[in-house]
């Protein structure tokens, strides 16, 4: 499958560093810069005014980091993976307010003033629903490319990524077989097998070129629908590849391995791939339907 030092900035004090949790390394997990950002807020009162010394707390996965707001209020957390947060803020006389939103990969994500309410009873939640967090990690991701270039849709770099429904699996498999880069792939091995006279009863010329051209693509778009929307529907499997980012190269080789065969089930446990296994069988099998009689393979 195309499978912190954190800074704290207060206003009229100097700079804090404070230390980060995280599990396995560094801050950002050892991820390019490109994949990480900032967030910046303000604590406020109701009536707007700053509050100091305020505990801002950051969870993201297994990457975590703490600060504490300056004397306008204002607190910046830097060099954080890109990924779904949240944010707890609180402070004395003050119930807890708990923000969530997605980091973008280079964003620099600014916050609307987080107003803390004078109660230590009430607490105020402000968060996405599953379908949403899930509609802006898809948005995220859309945007990833292997070396600027090559679409990398199906790679999330947030281990406890909100499960896909339905839809969103379909949407995924729809944008990632008519992204132009599916079309140019298509059309360069059609041009490698024609040259080869590879599938030779499809004949030469412009009309051997757009059959080679045809069956390549299908084999593409089916493999897609068939392995990462059909069967992941069906099986209830995420058809995600989860970045492990931390331990020895052997653990890291092993887990990508691993992962031909297993994968996240929709409730969040590793299971059996069926989907992958069942979805390669059925678009082998569908390419029977449209390859020249002496290169097929399997059932006819």
């Amino acid at each position: 499958m195309i499978c912190a030092n954190l800074a704290v900035f207060s206003a009229g004090q100097s700079q804090t560093t404070l230390p980060l949790t995280t599990e396995g390394g560094s801050a950002s997990g050892g991820l390019p810069s490109a994949l990480t950002g900032s967030i910046t807020g303000t604590v406020v009162d109701k009536d707007g005014a700053a509050i100091p010394n305020a505990k801002v707390v950051l969870t993201e996965g297994t990457f975590s980091a703490q600060s504490v707001s300056g004397n306008d209020g204002s607190f910046t957390f830097k060099d954080v993976p890109a990924s779904v947060f949240q944010l707890s803020l609180s402070a004395s006389g003050f119930g807890t307010q708990t923000v969530s939103a997605v980091l973008e990969p280079g964003e620099d994500h600014i916050l609307a003033p987080v107003q803390l309410v004078v109660s230590t009873t009430i607490e105020v939640n402000v968060t996405q629903t599953r379908e949403e967090i899930a509609k802006e990690q898809i948005r995220v991701q859309e945007k990833q490319r292997l070396f600027g270039v090559v679409p990398n849709y199906y790679v999330s770099y947030a281990s406890d990524a909100v499960p896909l429904n339905t839809r969103q699996k379909f949407q995924l498999g729809w944008k990632f077989a008519v992204n132009p880069f599916s079309f140019g792939m298509a059309g360069f091995i059609a041009g490698i097998a024609q040259a080869n006279n590879s599938f030779s009863g499809y004949g030469q010329g412009a009309q051997g070129y757009a059959k080679r051209f045809g069956a390549t693509y299908a084999d593409f778009v089916s493999g897609t629908f068939f392995g990462n929307v059909i069967f992941p529907a069906l099986f209830k499997r995420d058809p995600r590849y989860f970045y492990k980012g931390t331990g020895s190269k052997k653990s890291r080789f092993l887990y990508a391995v691993a992962n031909a065969v297993i994968c996240k089930g929709d409730n969040g446990h590793w299971q059996p791939n069926y989907s992958s296994v069942l979805g390669s069988l059925a678009a082998g099998g569908l390419s029977n339907l449209y390859y020249p009689a002496s290169n097929r393979n399997g059932v006819v």
